[in-house]
């Protein structure tokens, strides 16, 4: 498996590729099959907000190395409108489409780290990163 897994986000065909490409990886880091699951459903939540917001982008799948552990590396990016107001689009139950507003706050709970950087008219970039226990 090649260092760095690009999948680009226009269709919801691609998500489905973003995940299975990181169950090939976290499997191969070896991640147990629960949080294999965890990995892929992070990936849904934001790459939905990607082709719902932005309507294309990109996830980028890596492994990562943190005091000689490893895990992977998820970057999910935009070049769409942003997020106005970070702090509320990561509370639970908000959502600007009427979803059930998941998204982002369920993202976080399945992943060990989670950072997300957007400006308004620019877009917005989601890294996301699990370790193997």
């Amino acid at each position: 498996m090649t260092d760095r897994i690009r999948v680009p986000i226009d269709s919801e065909s691609q998500i489905l590729i973003a995940r299975q490409q990181a169950r090939l990886l976290a499997a191969e880091l070896g991640f147990w099959s629960v949080e294999q699951s965890f990995i892929a459903m992070a990936i849904s939540e934001v790459a939905l907000n990607i082709l719902q917001y932005a309507g294309k982008g990109e996830v980028v799948l890596s492994k990562t190395q943190k005091n000689g552990g490893q895990g992977i590396l998820i970057v999910a990016r935009d070049d769409g409108p942003g997020i106005p107001d970070v702090a509320l689009a990561m509370q639970e139950g908000y959502s600007t489409s009427g979803g059930a507003g998941l998204g982002l706050a369920g993202a976080k709970r399945l992943m060990d780290e989670f950072d997300i950087v957007s400006e308004v008219g620019k877009g917005t970039t989601v890294t996301m990163k699990k370790w193997v226990r």
